[in-house]
């Protein structure tokens, strides 16, 4: 059998490095169009894992804990002004874990993965191929595969099973069969923050505008810091406008008192935010995982973990319809069906925070106090939400 998986970020590397391990008779051609020489690790983009992700990143030998902070405790609450303010904590010594999840940079992540998987393939050059600075141009159906249109010319290859992994930023991709604009923009960044800093908490605010969320980092030589990620509604958004110093202001004002004090703020990128996703995974023989199949807003932190578990699933599907002798297409129509339980109401979630926050109805931000309230008092329903978040 022969698998090209296009796209060498999180998601298809973890795939790769999966069925490599677990489908031994696969050939397996991981294709991207960067080049190789590339240097991924200096990315700096921040990126939430639970720790399911960390747990499978462990399995595949490509988890660097150090160049990662864990996230202890996740504290939810609103914003005033709220009738109820309310507040979620959720920590790893209620659950009985070592953590809930880690914070760290893109490029800690994707290097370590993309090491591993040149030191797999180098270990069976004969069918375990690296095809880095190739881009896939189109992806046809054929009798019993895929034909992609690939490299320079460009060249026809047939594979058995395509995978599309790659995924991008919502602003540049291609519309979906769900598609939504939100009309939220997300800007991110880094603060600074007075000692002791967040040691291990990650802050996620509900304010009139939208959600606002601090991840704990490593400290630097410079001391405490934590990623932000502040989303405002594209029509009130005026951030461009304000110096540093006044949308420091801006961000202390809306934060609870247990992010303590900000001392410093690096440059802001700005990104549109929307749901983009495929109401199917699989179409013939060309499978989507990952961004390529569901773009999130990131007010759960949700999309990559989504992703990665799309992989396991993949590979986990394939490995138990070979035992069984199942035909691949069986194998593939089962997959749709195993991945909407996790999916759709992940998708679903997402969606809802993202959409109530333009809405400006009368006590609204009474029930949403309440809900937060209600959820830290009913202990059975916080251990269940924190499972579902860390393993889906």
């Amino acid at each position: 059998m022969k698998l090209a998986v296009i796209g060498a970020g999180p998601a298809g590397l973890a795939l790769a490095l999966l069925a490599a391990e677990r489908l031994r008779g696969m050939e397996i051609h991981l294709f991207d169009s960067r080049p190789l020489d590339r240097d991924v690790s200096t990315d700096a983009r921040t990126l939430a894992l639970n720790l399911g992700s960390i747990r499978l990143l462990e399995r595949l030998s490509a988890w660097q804990p150090a160049s990662a902070q864990a996230i202890q405790t996740v504290h939810v609450s609103q914003a005033p002004p709220a009738p109820v303010a309310g507040e979620v904590r959720i920590s790893a010594a209620e659950q009985g874990l070592p953590q809930l999840g880690a914070v760290l940079p893109y490029g800690a992540l994707v290097a370590p993965l993309q090491q591993r998987w040149l030191a797999v393939a180098a270990s069976d050059p004969t069918a375990r191929f690296t095809r880095f600075g190739t881009a896939v141009h189109a992806i046809r159906p054929v009798a019993g595969g895929v034909e992609l249109d690939c490299g320079e010319g460009p060249v026809v290859e047939h594979f058995d099973l395509a995978v599309v992994a790659e995924g991008g930023v919502f602003a540049e991709q291609d519309r979906k069969r769900i598609h939504s604009d939100y009309r939220q923009n997300a800007w991110v960044g880094t603060v600074r923050l007075a000692a002791p800093g967040l040691q291990g908490l990650a802050i996620e605010r509900f304010t009139r505008n939208g959600p606002l969320a601090l991840l704990p980092l490593p400290d630097d030589a410079q001391g405490p810091r934590a990623a932000l990620v502040w989303c405002l509604p594209q029509a009130e958004d005026d951030i461009a406008t304000l110096t540093d110093a006044q949308r420091l202001t801006v961000i202390q004002q809306q934060l609870p008192a247990v992010a303590g004090r900000l001392t410093g703020l690096s440059p802001l990128k700005c990104f549109p935010l929307g749901l983009n996703a495929e109401t199917r995974l699989l179409q013939g023989r060309t499978l989507r995982i990952g961004n390529a199949a569901q773009t999130l807003h990131p007010v759960a932190g949700q999309g990559l973990n989504l992703g990665l578990r799309d992989a396991q699933a993949l590979v986990d599907a394939l490995r138990h319809g070979a035992e069984a002798g199942q035909a691949l297409d069986a194998t593939l129509a089962r997959i749709e069906w195993a991945r909407a339980p996790d999916r759709w109401p992940m998708i679903a979630a997402t969606d809802f925070l993202a959409r109530s926050f333009a809405w400006r109805l009368p006590g609204l931000p009474a029930l949403r106090g309440l809900a937060l309230a209600g959820l830290e008092a009913a202990t059975p329903l916080k251990r269940a939400l924190a499972q579902r978040m860390m393993f889906g």
